[in-house]
């Protein structure tokens, strides 16, 4: 299993960075291979495609989080390069977490609509030491093993949907039902609907 940590800060060796290596050790000691990697807004993140988890995080500044992190995502083809990855996000602030979650991480979250979000936690300034990241690393990992729901649970799909399948040459139904469902499963959709299809269908390279 291998996990990267993208982050941003305007600082070395700060309290950003001593807790990534925390987030970083703790995932080492459950099996991970870790690697870590400060966001340039324009820099090729390709690299994304070798790891199995990607964690984001960032400090905020003057109320906007660490600017090269969201360059990324929105100048950058960090977005596009997530696609289908399992991931978290956490932030480090001097806001209660209530107004972190509020006013902050929805900035990281509104350009990940497309991805299963397994754990995200907002970090006090150096309260690192609490028991705070162990909490958020099993939390991660609970959600990360967690294995796929049963088939009888499997999203089902509206009547609209059914009607679109049923367009489709025989031929390509099975391998597309296949897609559009294990992807619902992977995106926690509890229904497969027109968009959905569309949204499995564009992700993953259908035609």
């Amino acid at each position: 299993m291998k996990a990267v940590i993208l982050y941003d800060s305007k600082t070395s060796g700060g309290s950003t960075e001593a807790l990534i290596d925390s987030i970083g050790l703790s995932l080492a000691e459950s099996g991970f291979y870790v690697e870590k990697a400060k966001c340039k807004a324009l820099a090729d993140y390709s690299f994304i495609k070798d790891f199995d988890l990607v964690i984001l995080g960032a400090p905020v500044y003057y109320f906007i989080v660490a600017s090269q992190l969201l360059g990324a995502l929105i100048q950058g083809n960090l977005k596009k390069c997530l696609k289908r990855k399992k991931i978290a996000l956490f932030l480090t602030c001097g806001s209660s977490e209530s107004v972190a979650a509020l006013l902050y991480l929805p900035q990281l979250k509104m350009h990940l609509l497309r991805n299963k979000i397994l754990a995200e936690k907002i970090f006090a300034l150096d309260t690192f030491s609490d028991g705070s990241v162990d909490a958020f690393v099993e939390d991660l990992l609970l959600h990360y093993n967690k294995p796929p729901k049963s088939k009888v649970l499997s999203a089902k799909w509206t009547a609209e949907a059914q009607d679109w399948f049923q367009s489709m040459p025989a031929f390509m139904q099975g391998k597309f039902r296949t897609m559009a469902e294990e992807y619902a499963e992977e995106m926690g959709y509890k229904e497969i609907t027109l968009e959905v299809l569309a949204e499995a269908r564009d992700n993953l390279g259908g035609t």
